[in-house]
């Protein structure tokens, strides 16, 4: 089985950062196999943009050099790559001065009627300039989009102060506010196997399901982002965006359609109706972590305190949240979230757990009846399971055994699974909105997080150590124990 390739119009894709990490890791890359698939119409180009003064040709050796890297086995071809590079150019530019920026205008110039998007993989706190920048040099059309990368600020205020920023260059249809999660095949399954099948919509809601977990695990560390981590943590890195957007798509109500709005209005009201932590609740409801030397991978790991050299940190690497969301479909139903780095192993997954059966008519030696499970895997090995009870096959009475019904992508399809970065690059294109945060978004989801992070200065909440190599402090264990529920923790 194989997907329909859809081409996009011509395009102009100006990557601000190119030579960085982001560009030379995932959106060259993910760009390389878009042209594989034969999504692009000529001509297209990608237009590196950045301080450093690279040539043409530099920028293309740097890109063959990042694909040679990063793609994996067998994905490298001699002569795509040679086209892919041929349609790569390069200007140097500076955020906060006028160099640079003539010559850029002068090559878009070139491509007017072309589909332009501004990719802004730089720190956020250029974003703004960068945005005043192209409204300055007359860069905008009408088919001109800007993406920005998280974080959206790091508090409500100065995500305000941001959106209102670039709000004043771009339209709010024009802007792109990238959540690469949102763009993973299992995130979008997840709406497919509400909304297309008969099966399980009418059992989503508090009368049938028990609780929920959304867990984002890492096994590494800081990886040299010590200068942003330790002015973020964890909840502000990977809950206010990450993990309360795959929250959102798991508690919606039904669209009306896929129109992007329509994604997005349900989406805010989940947002809207979250339970408020602050001051008053917040010890009782989220455990902060900060990892320890230990194991991971193969080996023995440093603590955070020694990656980080300075000695005293209270910035949490680990936090888990037990959240509720007042309406009528889920009023009574947890959401256990948590995220960390230096756990067990990298993994991320969403786990419906259903009410137990009212009655089991079976007697003892049949065994434990286990509650069903829907389990969304998004990384690694994205597919999903759903767990059932059946007899254990054989004579000698009625013994039950709990099994999975196992659907991994890559095995069911055949097929290569895309990077998510391939999906959202290519929505950015054709201007579609639905997997991108709205800016009422962003600052509903901040709304929600700021007096959490409030509460933890008010409160003096300290984080607690937990070994590398585990899942966390013991007092997430307990957050979720004192309920009569454990975390599901298979990797």
């Amino acid at each position: 089985m194989s997907s329909q390739i859809i081409p996009v119009e011509p395009f102009d894709y100006v990557v601000f950062g190119g030579s960085g990490d982001l560009a030379e890791r995932k959106l060259l890359p993910a760009l390389y196999h878009r042209q594989i698939e034969g999504q692009f119409s000529e001509p297209t180009r990608v237009i590196g943009a950045s301080r450093s003064p690279l040539t043409h040709e530099e920028y293309r050796k740097f890109a063959k050099d990042a694909l040679n890297e990063h793609l994996k086995k067998g994905e490298y071809d001699e002569a795509e790559v040679e086209k892919f590079c041929a349609r790569l150019y390069y200007v140097s530019v500076d955020a906060r001065t006028d160099a640079g920026w003539d010559q850029l205008k002068k090559l878009l110039d070139e491509g007017k009627d072309r589909v332009r998007s501004f990719y802004l993989a730089v720190a956020p706190g250029i974003f703004g300039d960068i945005s005043q920048k192209i409204h300055d040099h007359k860069l905008i059309t009408k088919s001109t989009r800007i993406v920005v990368e998280k974080p959206i600020g790091r508090d409500l205020a100065s995500a305000l102060q941001l959106n209102d920023t670039i709000g004043r260059a771009f339209k709010e249809e024009q802007i792109f506010r990238i959540d690469h999660y949102l763009g993973k095949e299992t995130v979008q399954n997840l709406m497919a196997l509400r909304f297309a099948n008969a099966l399980y919509e009418p059992l989503w809601n508090a009368n049938y399901i028990d609780h929920v977990q959304i867990t984002v695990a890492e096994s590494v560390g800081l990886e040299g982002r010590a200068g942003y981590y330790d002015t973020a943590g964890a909840l502000r890195d990977m809950v206010q965006n990450h993990i309360l957007q795959l929250l959102c798509l798991t508690a919606m109500e039904v669209p009306s359609s896929m129109d992007s709005e329509a994604v997005r209005d349900e989406k805010l009201k989940v947002l809207r109706a979250l339970k408020p932590l602050n001051a008053s609740n917040v010890e009782q409801a989220t455990v902060r972590g900060q990892y320890r030397a230990g194991a991971s991978g193969t080996g023995p790991v440093k603590g955070y305190l020694e990656e980080l050299e300075g000695g005293v940190s209270n910035t949490e690497t680990f936090v888990a949240i037990k959240a509720e969301i007042n309406n009528w479909r889920w009023a009574g139903v947890p959401f256990y979230i948590r995220t960390g780095k230096r756990l067990t192993g990298r993994m991320s997954e969403i786990v419906i757990t259903f009410k137990p059966i009212p009655h089991a008519i079976f007697d003892q030696a049949a065994g434990r009846i286990n509650a069903n499970q829907l389990i969304i895997r998004l990384q690694p090995d994205e597919g999903v399971k759903q767990s059932l009870m059946i007899k254990d096959p054989g004579p000698g009475g009625m013994r039950l055994r709990n099994v999975s019904l196992d659907m991994s992508f890559a095995q069911a399809f055949n097929v290569r699974n895309p990077d998510a970065y391939e999906r959202l690059l290519m929505d950015v294109i054709r201007s579609n909105q639905t997997l991108f945060m709205r800016r009422d978004e962003v600052e509903a989801a901040w709304k929600w997080v700021d007096p959490i992070l409030k509460g933890w200065e008010t409160t003096g909440q300290q984080v607690q150590g937990y070994t590398a190599g585990t899942w966390g402090p013991s007092q997430a264990i307990a957050l979720i124990e004192r309920d009569g529920r454990t975390w599901h923790d298979e990797i």
